[in-house]
């Protein structure tokens, strides 16, 4: 048997001009107890301001999703989150769904709906390979050959078909077009937000829905941006049909101004086991 062990340190400092009042946070930061063969063996969560009032709850996609309340604040709050993330490298075992929980990963939404171009795109994939994961394969092999990765293009708030006229993004827009295709080549897809280790920020990826050999059906992860299959280097956290459902932080509060974000990360490997059987 073999296993790895991963921790990450990751922080979100807000600044503001002056005090701020009733800041709502949301914050998806954290994986579930267990995804694949991946397990959460632990976690922290640590804010800055005392007085800040905590919740956890669970999204409809299932991911788990810190509520912060701060009544007030003066100039400045930072969230610092730990954890430890533990894979099994024997093997690799997806996520399992329903057909119902794939039918629900079929629909497009406002970032991901295809226009022209795509479902152009879509169609002549699919008519080159019936076969899903084929399919998969061929799609994020598209997406990675049709763009280029670069800041300052595209926000958060870009449609798939917008990337895709400019040429140029990040990869929630890598994410976003390849979801956009698969959902036009009629393929169930779902965004994935997570961590690559050896990346600066929070990284963005595809799983591809597809029957499993075994009955129902499995996600299998697709990562345009670096036109591969994951590896056991990237953390999955949250499961959505876009950006805007996982969204690592998001929030308000009441003041004259807007805040200023500043993030950082760190992360690596700090166990590896392997154990010959006998």
């Amino acid at each position: 048997m073999r296993q790895t062990r991963y921790w990450m340190y990751q922080r979100f400092q807000y600044r503001y001009p002056g005090s701020i009042r009733e800041l709502r946070q949301r914050l998806v930061v954290f994986p579930n107890d267990s995804y694949g063969d991946q397990r959460l063996c632990e976690y922290d969560l640590r804010v800055s301001v005392p007085s800040a009032v905590t919740s956890i709850e669970q999204d409809v996609f299932g991911n788990r999703v810190f509520q912060v309340y701060i009544a007030e604040a003066d100039h400045e709050v930072t969230f610092e989150m730990n954890l430890v993330v533990e894979r099994d490298l024997d093997r690799r075992v997806w996520p399992q769904l329903t057909p119902a929980m794939a039918r629900s990963y079929q629909a497009a939404t406002t970032l991901t709906t295809p226009d022209a171009a795509i479902r152009a795109v879509a169609a002549q994939l699919a008519a080159q390979y019936s076969e899903p994961e084929q399919l998969s394969e061929a799609i994020n092999a598209w997406v990675y050959q049709a763009m280029r990765y670069g800041a300052g293009a595209t926000t958060v708030s870009t449609t798939a078909a917008e990337a895709l006229a400019i040429g140029q993004g990040l990869c929630q827009d890598y994410a976003h077009i390849m979801l956009a295709i698969c959902h036009a080549a009629n393929l169930p897809a779902r965004y994935i937000s997570g961590h690559m280790l050896g990346e600066g920020g929070s990284h963005a990826w595809v799983e591809t829905i597809v029957p499993d050999p075994q009955g129902g059906y499995r996600a299998v992860a697709f990562d345009p941006t670096n036109h591969r299959r994951t590896t056991p280097a990237y953390i999955t956290v949250a499961i959505g049909r876009d950006y805007q459902d996982v969204s690592p932080t998001s929030g308000s509060y009441i003041a004259p101004f807007a805040g200023h974000l500043i993030t950082s990360k760190r992360a690596g490997l700090t166990h590896l086991e392997y154990r010959q059987s006998a």
